[in-house]
């Protein structure tokens, strides 16, 4: 009788520290999907410091750098580009290096981390409406596109997207 007596109030004493315990959650790091060159999300600078350096730059500068960002969209043709938020209603028109990989056409609205050449681009016409149409625009936004524009435009190695 005192071995089951002593049995119950040791079972009764386990559960009532289960019950108080606290219990602990550990942050897990956020899980990727890498595309290109390998990559890790260490060292990357906020969209906002991107367009900072953007600012000062001249049409023939490039930086190496590596950005956290939000992909707006993605080429709805073959992944093949996409842009990234940089704030302030600006954003940056990626390419990928060598055309060695492409994005997922879902992956617009996605966390990215994107390392590569940042640089100042001047985009023609025709490459204008290219990629109006690879977006899925309208023909008349299409035919709307009658001068070059000067970009923010990104050379990428390797992106992350959050799973």
């Amino acid at each position: 009788m005192k071995k089951i007596f002593y049995t119950a109030v040791v079972l009764l004493a386990l559960v009532s520290c289960k019950k108080n315990e606290e219990v602990k959650v550990e942050d897990k790091p956020a899980s990727y999907a890498s595309f290109g060159d390998k990559i890790t999300a260490d060292g990357a600078i906020s969209k906002e410091e991107l367009l900072k350096k953007y600012e000062t730059m001249k049409e023939t500068d490039t930086i190496e750098v590596k950005v956290a960002s939000k992909i707006v969209d993605v080429c709805q043709k073959k992944g093949c580009w996409m842009n990234l938020e940089l704030g302030n209603n600006k954003t940056t028109f990626v390419k990928f290096k060598d055309y060695g990989f492409f994005m997922p056409f879902n992956s617009g609205g996605s966390e990215a981390i994107v390392h590569g050449k940042a640089f100042i681009s001047v985009d023609s016409v025709n490459d204008l409406k290219e990629y109006a149409k690879d977006a899925g625009k309208s023909q008349a936004a299409i035919d709307s596109i009658v001068a070059p524009e000067t970009n923010y435009s990104f050379e990428a190695d390797g992106v992350l997207i959050k799973k």
